[in-house]
C-alpha cells in the first residue's frame, strides 16, 4: 500500500467543502446510537466520573465543531482545534459559545499533561498508519496521568482515493485501519486500551467503523 501524507491537500480540500460538510452532516449523529454511546462513556469518563482527571478535553479534527458541542451537552469542557481555517471559521460562527483553534494534531499547542482527553472522531483517516505513532505519541505529551482517548475510524485494511466529496472535488486519501493496529500503536504511545466497539456500515458508509477508547497510564 502506497503511503502519502499531505497535510496541505487535506487543509485545502476541507477549506473547500466547510460549509456543505456543516450542513450535509450537522445531524448525523442525531441517527447513530452505537456512536452516541461511545461519545457518552467518553464523557463520563474525562468528567471524572470514574477517575479521570476532570480536566478540559480537546477534540482534534474537530471540523465544524458538531462533535465539540455534543460533548459540550454532555457537560464536557470541551474545545476543538482544526486544519482548516474554513471548518475553524463555521465552527466559530455556528457555536459562538465555544473556542475552536486552527492547528495540526502532529504538533499541538498545548502544555504537556494538562489535558484530561483527547477524542480523534475520525481525524486520522488521512493519516498513513505508518505515521500514526507520530499522532498518538502527541495524544500521550497532552494528556495529564489518567486522561482518556478515543478514536473513531474506519475498521478495515485499505486505502481509498478520494477526488469528490460533498459536492466539490477534493484530494484526500482515505485509510480504513484494523482496530488491533490501532491498539497496539496506542499501546506502544502509552494508551491503555479500555475498550472497543467496531458496528457495521451505515447509510452510505462503505466498511465497518471502529471506535477504540485509551487511557494514559
Amino acid at each position: 500500500m502506497t503511503e502519502t501524507w499531505n497535510l496541505s491537500s487535506v487543509q485545502t480540500s476541507y477549506d473547500t467543502v466547510a460549509t456543505d460538510y456543516a450542513r450535509l452532516l450537522g445531524t448525523e449523529l442525531f441517527g447513530k446510537p452505537m456512536d452516541r454511546a461511545m461519545l457518552a462513556a467518553f464523557a463520563e469518563y474525562v468528567r471524572g466520573d470514574r477517575g479521570g482527571p476532570g480536566r478540559a478535553v480537546a477534540d482534534l479534527g474537530c471540523g465544524p465543531g458538531r462533535v465539540t458541542a455534543h460533548l459540550d451537552s454532555l457537560g464536557v469542557r470541551a474545545f476543538g482545534v482544526d486544519l482548516s481555517p474554513a471548518m475553524v471559521a463555521v465552527a466559530r460562527r455556528t457555536y459562538p459559545g465555544l473556542r475552536f483553534e486552527v492547528g495540526s494534531m502532529a504538533a499541538l499547542d498545548v502544555a504537556d499533561g494538562v489535558l484530561g482527553g483527547v477524542l480523534a472522531w475520525y481525524s486520522t483517516v488521512h493519516t498513513p498508519p505508518s505515521r500514526l505513532p507520530v499522532l498518538f505519541a502527541e495524544f500521550a505529551r497532552v494528556l495529564a496521568p489518567g486522561g482518556y482517548v478515543l478514536i473513531g475510524f474506519k475498521a478495515g485494511d485499505r486505502k481509498i482515493r478520494l477526488e469528490h466529496a460533498y459536492g466539490h472535488p477534493v484530494d484526500l486519501d482515505v485509510y480504513w485501519t484494523p482496530p488491533d493496529l490501532i491498539a497496539g500503536l496506542l499501546a506502544g504511545a502509552g494508551l491503555v486500551e479500555v475498550g472497543r466497539l467496531v458496528r457495521e456500515p451505515d447509510g452510505d458508509e462503505k466498511g465497518p467503523q471502529g471506535f477504540l477508547l485509551a487511557r494514559k497510564a
